[in-house]
């Protein structure tokens, strides 16, 4: 589905703490209007690196009108905001391509979809995308009813729903884009609730997948002819989330490994977002996109690599910041504590400014402002939930202990190149994001909160710097 009508509830700053959750909402800017209210530029320069938006625009423009077609896929650590930097690329290739956003956590059933779900989505989307335009060609409609006629199961129930809708209504529409926008309709339903399907069928279907790809490329086909001849664009796919995790790794390695074929086989223009992770392990090379078309946005640093202020870092988070909210609500000092205690991460400070506004509500007197006591509330809870990430749970796929997580958070944080070099313990250091990956040059720091918590615990020097010390205020145990 289009993300495109998903919306913030404010797009003006606020200017009292009661609006501040309006705007420092956790949800990616999607419209026109929210980039160009909250969105700041100086964000991307601090990160350093590649611009992303620039790399993936230009390979959309180099094979528009082509027989090629551009796949690639993003990454980054969550809250980096990489969906954001994709509603940028939407809008900055608005005139050759138009975009069908899906997301994984919305669109399906995150825990238990297959392969063949992603395909199927993305096939009705884009008829049902098309015949906003013009009404899909019959051909394609009646290739993709009688693939489905042969599932038994999926055919009793489409039947079953046109009987009774023609019964309600009073009317009999025989169409065969009726038909086949009711099969939709039922499959969108099975999709988000895929763990209600029986295993035969998915079994059935995947025993069939090569002959639905072939159905599905003449399908885009007809249907990128459609909107050249009517718009002069092509379709683009987004699909998001795949990174999210709420999604199990084994359906990640299905869809982008074991099924990868489905990517390189598609005639169209698509970017996925895909676990860094995966794209640091060994089964990278299995991946369907090229190397250069595999792009990373890096975390904003707030220190540099000798632990000193990182003070363009600190300059945009602030600059992001201060399009959302007046920076008066806070008192002198507090704000800088947050941002220096988010590790530029932007999911991350939203998330501790309103916890901390909502203190600052809740107190009897004094309550205008963002104070010390109501920082230190958010940044106790962010960093419990540190030290948490920090520990195992059995639900983890390696069992990786405490102790060899603070050996190597130690040496990454004193700069050894050779702790750099990614294993698992890193991963899970990473996916934690207890550990940080800044620029082109690719290297890692420790997340301050994280720094803070190593050095109560002796394990660096106490008061060591690149931690919320640095920030400002010294948490009290």
């Amino acid at each position: 589905m289009d993300t495109t009508d998903s919306k913030l509830q404010q797009i003006a700053r606020a200017e009292s703490l009661e609006d501040v959750d309006r705007t420092l909402s956790l949800q990616p800017l999607i419209t026109p209007e929210e980039i160009q209210a909250f969105y700041r530029n100086q964000l991307n320069e601090a990160r350093g690196g590649d611009d992303i938006v620039g790399h993936l625009k230009f390979g959309l423009t180099q094979a528009y009108q082509r027989s090629t077609y551009f796949k690639a896929c993003v990454m980054g650590h969550p809250g980096v905001g990489k969906s954001t930097e994709l509603s940028r690329l939407v809008q900055s290739v608005q005139d050759k391509f138009r975009t069908i956003r899906f997301s994984v956590v919305s669109e399906l059933d995150p825990v238990n979809f297959r392969p063949l779900d992603v395909l199927l989505i993305m096939m009705i989307e884009v008829a049902q995308q098309t015949a906003k335009v013009v009404e899909p060609p019959p051909a394609r409609l009646q290739e993709i009813w009688d693939w489905f006629a042969q599932d038994k199961e999926t055919r009793e129930r489409v039947t079953s729903a046109t009987t009774q809708i023609e019964a309600g209504a009073g009317v009999k529409d025989d169409s065969l884009w009726a038909k086949v926008s009711l099969l939709f309709a039922s499959l969108r339903g099975e999709l988000k609730f895929a763990a209600t399907r029986k295993t035969e069928v998915v079994d059935y279907r995947l025993s069939r997948l090569n002959d639905l790809i072939e159905i599905a490329n003449r399908l885009l086909d007809d249907c990128n002819q459609l909107l050249r001849d009517a718009d002069r664009q092509e379709w683009l796919f987004i699909g998001e989330d795949f990174d999210k995790t709420s999604v199990p790794t084994a359906r990640v390695e299905e869809l982008f490994l074991a099924y990868s074929h489905i990517f390189r086989d598609l005639r169209t223009h698509l970017i996925f977002t895909v676990p860094i992770g995966l794209y640091y392990s060994d089964k990278a090379a299995q991946l369907p996109f090229e190397k250069n078309c595999s792009l990373i946005i890096p975390d904003t640093p707030v220190y540099g690599q000798d632990h000193s202020p990182n003070e363009s870092g600190r300059a945009a988070i602030q600059a992001v910041l201060e399009a959302r909210m007046n920076l008066d609500l806070f008192e002198p000092g507090q704000m800088l504590q947050l941002v220096v205690a988010s590790g530029g991460n932007l999911r991350d400070l939203f998330g501790m400014v309103n916890h901390a506004a909502v203190s600052a509500i809740l107190r009897p007197t004094n309550n205008d402002k963002i104070n010390a006591a109501d920082v230190k509330r958010a940044l106790v809870k962010y960093r419990s939930d540190y030290e948490r990430q920090l520990g195992q749970s059995p639900f983890d796929r390696q069992t990786i202990t405490y102790p060899e997580k603070a050996a190597l958070l130690k040496r990454i944080y004193e700069g050894e190149k050779v702790a750099q070099v990614p294993d698992p313990v890193l991963y899970s250091l990473l996916s934690a994001r207890a550990v940080q990956e800044f620029n082109g040059q690719r290297w890692f720091g420790v997340h301050p909160l994280v720094v803070d918590i190593l050095a109560d615990q002796k394990k660096l020097t106490p008061s060591v710097d690149g931690g919320v010390v640095n920030g400002g205020t010294q948490l009290n145990k």
